[in-house]
């Protein structure tokens, strides 16, 4: 097990037994951050990208058992926002340097493909030197062509878990692994930089389902890689205080291994990072994250997007959230850059050690 570490540059030499081992134990933690923060400043320097997430609907069909906008909880105070607010918010965004937009929303059958491709085309005529991506969930692939057509360029969409068991004690019977799959590699065929992840410490995860995570991820081999702790929501069938929140120190375990096996991946530093520890987004970008996601949300929304309990950056407006980002990131010696951010595959084949 010496070399387990050093190995994960060239991780298909992994056994399923190593990688869990190395999952699970704290031993290897300091070199893995070591070597992970050495890599990513190998291809990115020093380097974080920021991207204005605009959280723009929270009304959601589907009934996922972690998530506090599912369609069960009645007492989400529900919105959407027009396609004038979301285009207002892309100009205080831009005005902010922000030159990648997240519009992230529930799964909500009044934003029709139409009214996407709309507010997408808009966003895009308006700011061409922009990145749009987009996080609303699982479509058919004839309307992520149309979202792509209409100027869309990345994909948000977590897997949340590989393993079909694990699956099915997350989410009602009505949606599909497979299906998630499916939009995943649908999304890379069309074109679309693509984002995956997991949460981790979910309710009923074990090490092998995480294994499971990275060998789908090596699968799809997608442009973006998202994970967080699961953090419960009180209105959910897992926020009654049975299940544990993720764990800091495995989610930073696992950013490392990311880093290290998916040395090109862009790996945001999340808010639920930074939810269950005050610097846990700091921690993120020294284990190896290179991705920020400040919230552009107008403060009359941005506090009834809840996925989980306890959010953060609730009440700042949106020049204070990136000047305290700003702040943080340059108090550990990095620096936020003014850029799409582009994902810079071609250096990762050079140098590994």
């Amino acid at each position: 097990m010496q070399n387990i570490v050093d190995e994960l540059y060239i991780a298909e030499n992994l056994s399923d037994d190593e990688l869990m081992y190395l999952i699970q134990t704290n031993e290897y933690d300091e070199l893995l951050f070591t070597k992970a923060e050495r890599r990513r400043k190998e291809i990115y320097g020093t380097d974080v990208y920021i991207r204005g997430l605009i959280e723009f609907t929270n009304y959601c069909k589907n009934d996922c058992y972690y998530c506090g906008i599912r369609r069960s909880n009645k007492n989400a105070s529900r919105y959407r926002m027009s396609a004038e607010e979301i285009l207002s918010t892309c100009e205080d965004g831009y005005r902010l340097g922000f030159r990648t937009f997240v519009l992230q929303g529930g799964e909500d059958p009044y934003f029709t493909d139409e009214r996407v491709c709309e507010i997408v085309s808009k966003i895009r005529e308006k700011f061409s030197d922009c990145a749009i991506t987009l996080s609303i969930g699982e479509k058919s692939r004839a309307s992520y062509q149309a979202f792509f057509d209409a100027g869309a360029n990345r994909y948000l969409l977590r897997h949340e878990t590989a393993s079909e068991a694990h699956y099915k004690r997350l989410h009602p019977e009505e949606m599909k692994l497979s299906n998630r799959k499916r939009c995943l590699f649908d999304l890379k065929e069309i074109g679309y930089q693509v984002g995956a992840g997991f949460m981790v410490g979910s309710p009923f995860q074990r090490p092998e389902n995480i294994v499971s995570d990275l060998r789908f991820l090596q699968e799809l081999k997608p442009d973006m890689i998202g994970i967080g702790p699961f953090i419960s929501h009180s209105e959910t069938p897992f926020g009654q205080g049975e299940y544990e929140n993720g764990s800091l120190s495995l989610t930073l375990r696992l950013i490392s291994i990311l880093r290290l096996m998916f040395p090109y991946a862009l790996i945001p530093a999340t808010t639920a990072l930074a939810t269950i520890d005050s610097k846990g987004r700091e921690l993120g970008i020294k284990a190896g994250a290179n991705v920020v996601m400040p919230n552009l949300t107008p403060e009359k929304d941005k506090g009834k997007y809840l996925l989980y309990d306890n959010k953060i950056c609730l009440t700042e407006e949106s020049a204070l959230c990136r000047e305290i980002t700003d702040s943080k990131i340059n108090s550990i010696g990095y620096n936020v850059v003014v850029s799409v951010g582009n994902p810079k595959r071609k250096l990762t084949t050079e140098n590994k050690e």
